[in-house]
């Protein structure tokens, strides 16, 4: 469990116990890194992750504010996975193997079609993840971006409207990365650059497997975090197992 993990459960457990009831006002973040002997930016990672769950509300000018949800929904057991707040694991995983299934054969086809217009449309994308590496939700923004860009220059309207479906559907977890792993931007920054190179040497097998390499490494980054922070007895399905499987 990452010191992130940590720090979310410690606010978790205030949320639980009561001494900070929904409705409730954070301590200034100086008062709560003190309060929970963290330091004051893992505090600020922590409630920034528990905004994007929607556990906490951050008022600008104001303050941050406990939400008003159910509390299983605040006590769900998974290390905080934030799409695993709002829906099932599976259908997750199942997103995200049919993205690995589908995506780097759209960037192979991209490569043979990208136009210069294309590939500054790319670039722009990764130039702006570059600046925006110690912002999570601004880096996955232009990720997001940065891959559409990439799609779309197939050509293939149908193609674009299936990924952007199923991009949209797993921003939550990207971000999730983000927030509780350290070193995600950097090598998500590398994998990124990767394509983009493969792309401009309009080199489609290069570029499919770049595409692959990313897309692969953020799967199996979301199923071995799913393995080990499920409670005893829930079904995550892990490569070449069914949902139901026992993960301890």
């Amino acid at each position: 469990m990452s010191l992130t993990d940590k720090a979310i459960g410690q606010i978790r457990e205030l949320i639980r116990t009561g001494a900070l009831p929904p409705g409730s006002k954070l301590p200034p973040e100086p008062e709560l890194a003190g309060q929970l002997g963290l330091s004051r930016n893992l505090a600020r990672e922590a409630v920034k992750a528990l905004a994007v769950a929607r556990v906490l509300e951050v008022r600008r000018g104001d303050g941050t504010y406990v939400t008003s949800l159910q509390p299983s929904l605040l006590l769900e057991g998974l290390g905080g996975a934030v799409e695993l707040l709002q829906s099932d694991s599976g259908a997750l995983l199942d997103l995200m193997e049919v993205r690995r299934l589908l995506e780097p054969l759209a960037t192979a086809l991209a490569a043979t079609r990208i136009t210069e217009e294309g590939l500054a449309e790319v670039k722009r994308h990764l130039d702006a993840m570059r600046d925006a590496r110690d912002d999570v939700e601004r880096l996955n923004s232009h990720d997001a971006a940065f891959h559409r860009a990439v799609v779309s220059a197939t050509g293939n309207e149908s193609l674009l409207t299936l990924l952007e479906g199923i991009s949209g559907r797993t921003i939550r977890a990207r971000i999730w990365r983000g927030l509780v792993d350290d070193q995600a931007a950097g090598r998500t920054l590398a994998e990124h650059e990767a394509i983009y190179t493969a792309l401009c040497a309009r080199d489609s097998p290069l570029s499919q497997a770049a595409a692959l390499l990313h897309v692969s490494n953020t799967e199996q980054w979301l199923r071995q975090h799913l393995r080990s922070a499920a409670p005893e007895g829930d079904g995550i399905r892990t490569p070449g197992h069914d949902i139901g499987r026992t993960v301890s």
